[in-house]
């Protein structure tokens, strides 16, 4: 990928593990929930990812775009990105709804990729959310690996292209949640914030290692504390 000097890639023997799991559907909020990653993958990650004392903050991060912003990741949810499903003509947000929702409903139209309606099965909660685009913060598109974090550790450093990529990255760093579950998230590190579903914190655990590895991002030893305790759960 072109840009930065982040290390982009998770090392071979832990890209094959993840990409087992990856890209199943969200599980149910058992315990494990079905679909998390392995034990043994969890171990691999975090022995992999780089820990840093603590988090530090260079300051400059501004997300707005508009009057005085300094839009440091672009635009939100911009169609102009590098990455799968930039430039395709839809935005990122809406490529994510059509993805993570159930029974989805698109505005008619020559774009048909506006979502109006669907089911979501929180990732984080394990409750259901009915999204409505008249309601539409009912379902936020959420960061994994927050931006502001992602800035404080390295992105700062990131070319533009680069950080519109992570920006956007409905592959790795993108999912669906519930709204007022993602307020109490906010820009929180796993130390601080971890899904309110116990099942479901392996699983976050895996999407927020391989994240911060596909884009040479470091967590803090407390981070990396919070997801040793998440693998526990995880099955062997």
């Amino acid at each position: 990928m072109r840009g930065g000097n982040a290390k982009w890639w998770v090392p071979a023997v832990v890209i094959a593990m993840v990409v087992s799991w990856w890209f199943d559907s969200s599980p149910p909020p058992s315990d494990p929930a079905p679909g998390s990653p392995s034990r043994a993958l969890i171990d691999e990650l975090l022995a992999a990812v780089t820990v840093v004392s603590v988090r530090p903050h260079p300051g400059g991060y501004v997300r707005d775009c508009g009057g005085e912003g300094g839009c440091v990741f672009g635009e939100a949810w911009t169609d102009e990105h590098p990455g799968p499903g930039g430039r395709d003509g839809c935005d990122t947000r809406n490529n994510v709804l059509a993805r993570d929702l159930r029974d989805v409903v698109f505005r008619p139209g020559s774009d048909e990729c506006v979502v109006l309606s669907g089911t979501l099965d929180d990732p984080y909660t394990g409750a259901r959310v009915q999204f409505r685009r008249t309601h539409a913060n009912a379902v936020h598109i959420d960061h994994i690996y927050p931006l502001a974090a992602a800035w404080d550790h390295g992105a700062a450093q990131w070319s533009a292209e680069l950080r519109r990529q992570f920006a956007n990255d409905m592959v790795y760093n993108l999912i669906a949640v519930d709204g007022a579950t993602n307020m109490t998230k906010r820009d929180h590190t796993p130390a601080a914030w971890l899904p309110p579903a116990t099942g479901y914190r392996c699983w976050f655990a895996g999407k927020y290692l391989t994240v911060a590895l596909r884009y040479g991002l470091p967590i803090t030893v407390e981070d990396h504390s919070a997801l040793a305790d998440s693998a526990r759960t995880c099955p062997r």
